[in-house]
C-alpha cells in the first residue's frame, strides 16, 4: 500500500509516517518509481506507535520495544515496564512542579488583587 493510503487508513499524516519511519519505527519497500510500498501489517503498527505516543512516549522509548511488542503481547515483552515506569516518574515530577507553580501563580494574584481592593491614601 501507497503512503498516502496508509495515512487515510490510520489517521496520521504522511509527514508523521515518514517521521515514523526515519526513526527506524516503519519500514516500507521502495518501488522502482521511488514511492513508499508499505505491507498491509503497517496499519498496525501504526496503531501501536499512536497508542504509545498517546501514553507520552518518545519515538526513541519506542522504538526499543515496538518490535518485541508487534511479536508478541506487551506483557511478554520486558522493556516496556521499565519505559512506563519511568515515565509515571517523570509525570509524577511534572506534577509537583506544576503544583508550585500553581500556587505561585495563586500567590501573586491574591496579593495583586489585595492590592486592589485598598482604598487609595
Amino acid at each position: 500500500m501507497k503512503i498516502g493510503e496508509l495515512s487515510q487508513q490510520t489517521g496520521v499524516s504522511v509527514r508523521s509516517l515518514r517521521h515514523y519511519e526515519h526513526c527506524g519505527l516503519l519500514t516500507s519497500v521502495r518501488q522502482d518509481n521511488g514511492y513508499r510500498d508499505y505491507s498491509p501489517l503497517a496499519v498496525e503498527t501504526v496503531a501501536s506507535i499512536k497508542l504509545y505516543l498517546n501514553l507520552g512516549l518518545t519515538t526513541e522509548q519506542i522504538a526499543g520495544f515496538l518490535t518485541c511488542v508487534l511479536q508478541h503481547k506487551e506483557a511478554f515483552c520486558s522493556e516496556v515496564l521499565p519505559v512506563y515506569r519511568q515515565k509515571l516518574a517523570e509525570i509524577d515530577r511534572q506534577i509537583i512542579e506544576l503544583s508550585q507553580i500553581r500556587t505561585n501563580l495563586l500567590d501573586r494574584i491574591a496579593s495583586l488583587t489585595s492590592t486592589e481592593q485598598e482604598p487609595n491614601k
